[in-house]
């Protein structure tokens, strides 16, 4: 530990030569200190401020806009149907790499045997990836993806298709309260469903299929992300 507090003195002692500086006085330390511990708030528009009973809604509605679809499922027990159905639609395999989430590994597979299921990481080869999602915001449509054990970063990136399980009592009207929810679930010691809480090391945050229209101003879906991203709503009171 003391070695990379060491390396971390000696990388910013040769940023601050570059910038021809010193360290900061104690008065500007303190005001950063402060802005950090404190976590003020941006301008929320009005529409990150809607009512719970409403976020859902607000949520669906946004995702859809940017090329997102979405299902909504009363109970767990339905999802792997749900997920079975949006693969025979679009004519999709049948073979699924899943995170190893509890709310995931918990689902009936066994109800749906056509349905390949692997739990880990993806791979290059996988077509169809299923994840959880932290939170949602309904604001913007955007679901943020927390990297650790039980959800690993490449189910967000590689899949052509990726499928995202998501509660509705996550989702949240403006960006500032996704990350209170990060700070306040995630930020401090202590239980939660892998055993230890922590600081992601990568937040992910997701609107529809990943997209561009760099070339010639065409929209080309699937950029540098999966081509389809279909939201499955769990409805457990809020939504």
């Amino acid at each position: 530990m003391e070695q990379g507090i060491d390396a971390r003195a000696r990388i910013l002692g040769r940023i601050r030569r570059g910038l021809r500086r010193g360290p900061l006085p104690d008065s500007l330390a303190a005001g950063l200190v402060a802005r950090l511990r404190t976590h003020p708030r941006n301008l929320v528009p009005a529409r990150g401020r809607t009512p719970p009973a409403e976020r859902a809604a607000r949520f669906a509605a946004e995702l859809e806009k940017e090329h997102g679809t979405v299902a909504r499922a009363a109970s767990a027990a339905e999802i792997p149907g749900l997920i079975a159905a949006y693969l025979a639609q679009h004519n999709l395999p049948a073979a699924l790499r899943v995170a190893p989430d509890p709310l995931l590994e918990r689902l009936p597979w066994a109800d749906r045997p056509m349905l390949k299921v692997a739990f880990g990481r993806a791979e290059p080869s996988d077509a169809v990836s299923v994840t959880s999602c932290f939170a949602a915001v309904a604001e913007t449509g955007t679901m943020l993806m927390l990297s650790g054990p039980d959800h690993p970063t490449t189910l967000n990136i590689l899949p052509d298709t990726h499928i995202v399980v998501l509660r509705t009592s996550r989702i949240v009207g403006a960006y500032e309260d996704a990350f209170d929810l990060i700070r306040a679930e995630r930020g401090t010691a202590g239980a939660t469903p892998t055993g230890t809480r922590f600081m992601p090391r990568n937040v992910m945050m997701i609107t529809g299929p990943s997209r561009s229209a760099d070339i010639e101003q065409t929209l080309e879906l699937g950029a540098h992300g999966p081509r389809r991203v279909h939201v499955i709503l769990l409805e457990d009171g809020t939504g």
